[in-house]
């Protein structure tokens, strides 16, 4: 499998995927209509295996030929789908639906495995145990609930028309080229530019904090197996608060408390997300970041 055609990979999570995959040989053809939380220019933009083409998900009209769809196109600030959902119905439901429907038209010996990256946020929340990929999903938001959805419609079009597909679940990732509206980021600049960093309620809410390139081994390890059809959790088991990640914020800036601004809950705030990642250990994954924040930087 060596030419893949990725979806948002101008993107946080999607630039570090076409990052290595690069570095393994593969040609990549990146569709990434470059929203506001993207890269405008990258170190890879004039490597011979690498191609962009600026376009919305649900507006593409042609699915060149390769292995295999990689998507990791999405609307992803929950905030922002609590103000306001429709652009998050637009790229997450309605490009996945688009993505699906080329695929569904190409020849049965050409149609490319469907790599569909979603959250762990589509369970919800929990108050103990961890879910399990065979588990209900009850999203609690807006952006959630477009993941949950999109997800729903891959396996539709796996049952009806036979498309092949890998879903994974990947807990809260943080790490280099991370959108400042996101929590680290946000700190990061509220403390180089002296600004208060806002915590949501009293900040204990808990969260899986994964390295970003701990998630990228993992996609990577499903891409070049055998496996398809299936459901995948993705997960460092690295549970912190939300405060526990500003101090130690704190502490990589030497800031102090006196930095925090308590602030109203978001609406339909979620307690505590957790996912059990045996499955995908099962495989041979093993992240190397599993206690506390990794200093990137």
């Amino acid at each position: 499998m060596k030419n893949l055609v990725v979806t948002g990979g101008r993107g946080f999570i999607g630039s570090h995927f076409v990052e290595e995959c690069l570095k393994k040989g593969y040609k990549i053809i990146d569709f990434d209509k470059v929203t506001y939380a993207a890269s405008k220019t990258l170190p890879w933009d004039d490597h011979e295996n690498y191609t962009h083409i600026k376009e919305d998900i649900s507006e593409i009209t042609h699915l060149p030929s390769c292995d295999a769809v990689v998507n990791f196109a999405a609307e992803s600030h929950v905030d922002n789908s609590i103000k306001s959902s429709e652009v998050f119905v637009k790229s997450n439901i309605m490009g996945v639906h688009n993505l699906l429907e080329l695929i569904r038209g190409k020849p049965t010996y050409d149609r490319p495995l469907f790599f569909q990256i979603s959250t762990d946020e589509v369970y919800g929340d929990t108050l103990d145990g961890m879910f399990i990929e065979d588990d209900k999903l009850t999203p609690s938001n807006p952006y959630s609930a477009t993941k949950a959805s999109a997800e729903m419609l891959v396996l539709s079009y796996h049952r009806t028309y036979g498309l092949d597909y890998i879903i994974t679940r990947t807990s809260n990732n943080y790490g280099e080229r991370q959108y400042k509206e996101k929590l680290i980021p946000k700190c990061l600049e509220c403390l180089s530019n002296n600004k208060k960093i806002p915590v949501h309620g009293d900040g204990s809410y808990i969260r899986d904090w994964t390295y970003v390139k701990d998630n990228i081994s993992a996609l990577i390890l499903l891409l070049e197996s055998d496996i398809k059809n299936d459901i995948y959790n993705i997960a460092a088991e690295n549970f912190m608060t939300n405060l526990q990640v500003i101090e130690q914020v704190l502490d990589w800036k030497n800031g102090s408390e006196d930095s925090l601004m308590f602030v109203e809950n978001r609406w339909g705030q979620d307690l505590r997300y957790a996912v059990d990642s045996t499955k995908v250990r099962l495989l041979g994954w093993n992240p190397k970041h599993t206690k506390g924040l990794y200093k990137w930087f």
